[in-house]
């Protein structure tokens, strides 16, 4: 077996991926998804923070990526990973940033072997400062970077995001920044260490309400499912479930009140420039909610949709697959696994035209092409035997 061709669009870089957990497996399975020879390094024996490979987490991780297994603290290992590096353009990788440095993977130490290599460094708070030392998870950076303050309904205290949202966009920030710099390599012919951190992640996220603390001084709180500023844009109780309704701005917000039947709503003073309904949004979402209430989710969508109101049902996770858009742009790829059989993972997002992101390939047996990779980069059977005797491989 060659190279993992999930696409021609990154098919000419080879990615050496030493991460665990979620931000930097992200990373990876971007480049992996857009054709890159992304290696999975792994340490032989027990892999700590790997999780069960069976688990649908990990096998949504990792596909198109090779295994190999290597022992980076033995001086053999470190030998192979240093030919590897020679023959690579990304290493990417999320330790404890004070790791790097102790195994010798620090981006001078791999600039000293290549170049041209960059590196991706994904951390919990950035590389340096106060903070370099804390262990970094997904809710501590959520909570950390305002993103719980904001989240959840008044007076209830914060409120995770639900999935691990600074962990994945961590992981699409370094992919974007690896991009960025294998762009500009071809300019000036160096690589250049990438960095990414879960609490920037969370900072970015924030979006507008950061901005509005930046320029203002305006401290953003919880308004649970109402939009911080424009209303009435929120999630109103339907007959049998929920809807998402956005009607702000006056020309929609007239439409609405039309198609709902309360242009009563119209004359009351509060209600008539945008910044009143904002102030009143407790009173105005009581009687959008007498209203809504009176017919099914699916029937006020209907009836909106056709009024030129942006509104959508709000979906438990099976509705979401079950939709015909979601469907129709292909969320879910089908991948064989050599021992699971035929799974159905998450799909790459991003659309190209001429050379799109492929699912081709499971996620990898552990130190499946061990055997495969050392050959590649001059070691002999003999060799690769050695290492093996040595559990400097496995």
């Amino acid at each position: 077996m060659t190279k993992i061709n999930a696409s021609q669009a990154l098919s000419r870089y080879r990615v050496l991926d030493l991460t665990r957990v979620r931000s930097g497996p992200v990373c990876a399975r971007h480049l992996a998804d857009f054709g890159a020879d992304v290696i999975k390094i792994e340490n032989p024996g027990l892999e700590e923070y790997a999780g069960p490979r069976e688990a649908a987490d990990f096998q949504n991780l990792h596909r198109n990526k090779r295994s190999i297994t290597l022992n980076l603290k033995s001086a053999e290992g470190k030998a192979i990973f240093d030919r590897l590096v020679q023959t690579a353009d990304v290493v990417i990788e999320n330790y404890r940033p004070d790791v790097k440095f102790r195994l010798g993977i620090d981006y001078e130490s791999l600039k000293k072997l290549n170049p041209k290599i960059v590196l991706a460094s994904i951390s919990g708070f950035g590389q340096d400062g106060p903070y370099v030392n804390r262990p970094g998870f997904d809710q501590i950076a959520q909570g950390l970077s305002g993103l719980m303050s904001v989240t959840g309904r008044p007076g209830e205290g914060p409120m995770r995001v639900g999935s691990a949202v600074t962990d994945v966009t961590a992981g699409l920030l370094a992919a974007m920044g690896v991009m960025t710099a294998l762009l500009e390599r071809e300019v000036s012919g160096e690589g250049q260490w990438v960095q990414s951190n879960l609490l920037q992640a969370g900072l970015t996220l924030l979006d507008f309400q950061a901005a509005r603390y930046t320029m203002s001084g305006e401290v953003a709180k919880q308004v649970g499912n109402d939009h911080p500023t424009f209303m009435p844009t929120s999630a109103y109780q339907a007959s049998d479930g929920y809807i998402n309704i956005a009607a702000t701005g006056p020309g929609i917000w007239e439409k609405f009140a039309a198609a709902i039947g309360r242009d009563d709503l119209l004359a009351d003073e509060q209600f008539k420039i945008g910044k009143g309904r904002s102030e009143g949004r407790a009173r105005l979402n009581a009687e959008l909610s007498k209203t809504l209430i009176q017919k099914t989710s699916a029937q006020w969508v209907e009836i909106l949709l056709k009024a030129g109101i942006p509104c959508g049902p709000i979906y438990g996770i099976d509705q979401v697959f079950a939709d015909p858009q979601v469907q129709h742009l292909g969320a879910i790829g089908k991948v064989t696994h050599p021992e699971l059989g035929e799974l159905s993972l998450l799909n790459q997002s991003i659309a190209l035209s001429r050379t799109p992101a492929t699912m081709v390939a499971s996620s990898p047996i552990k130190g499946q092409h061990t055997t495969e990779v050392l050959r590649e980069i001059g070691y002999s059977d003999l060799e690769i035997e050695v290492f093996t005797n040595n559990h400097v491989i496995e």
